[in-house]
């Protein structure tokens, strides 16, 4: 039996704890409106939603080097710029991998155990897709681009390509 062989989604040969910028999109599995929805052009979160974002404002005090620097919850996807410092002289635990994935698989996870069996009568296995995508900021140019899209996302929300009925 052939598997589906999955498209890789990092950045080949690309280390992902260089200190800068990137944008990163997490969805929702089977991209199920799960976090709220959208009404007058505003993001208004349900319990799931609110979860996630206390998840996501807890990514700082775990990790002494990153910074999210703007984020928007979505019905069923999640925008973040996620700015990784320099970690000379923070990072007291040297064997810990500071990085996008370690992040990322963290946040999932840490919304996932909160969560439980709560939702997953309606998701079936998972609240995440397995991957998520990220785009690695380069300038100021990109980084303001990127900014702007997080802020008009929810205005823009029926035009999206995450947007589905």
């Amino acid at each position: 039996m052939d598997l589906l062989k999955r498209k890789p989604t990092r950045l080949k040969e690309y280390d992902y704890s260089t200190p800068g910028a990137y944008f990163i999109t997490i969805c929702t599995n089977q991209k199920l409106h799960l976090f709220g929805e959208i009404a007058n052009n505003v993001m208004q979160l349900n319990d799931l939603g609110e979860i996630v974002n206390q998840e996501i404002l807890k990514i700082e005090a775990h990790y002494q080097n990153i910074r999210i620097d703007k984020y928007i919850i979505m019905p069923n996807h999640i925008h973040m710029i996620i700015v990784i410092l320099e970690t000379e002289g923070i990072n007291p635990f040297p064997t810990i991998k500071y990085d996008i994935p370690n992040v990322v698989g963290k946040f999932k996870a840490g919304v996932s155990r909160i969560v439980g069996n709560a939702f997953m009568h309606s998701v079936k296995k998972s609240i995440w897709q397995s991957s998520y995508n990220d785009h690695i900021i380069r300038g100021e140019k990109d980084y303001q681009k990127i900014w702007e899209y997080i802020d008009t996302n929810p205005l823009k929300w029926e035009s999206d390509c995450f947007y589905n009925d």
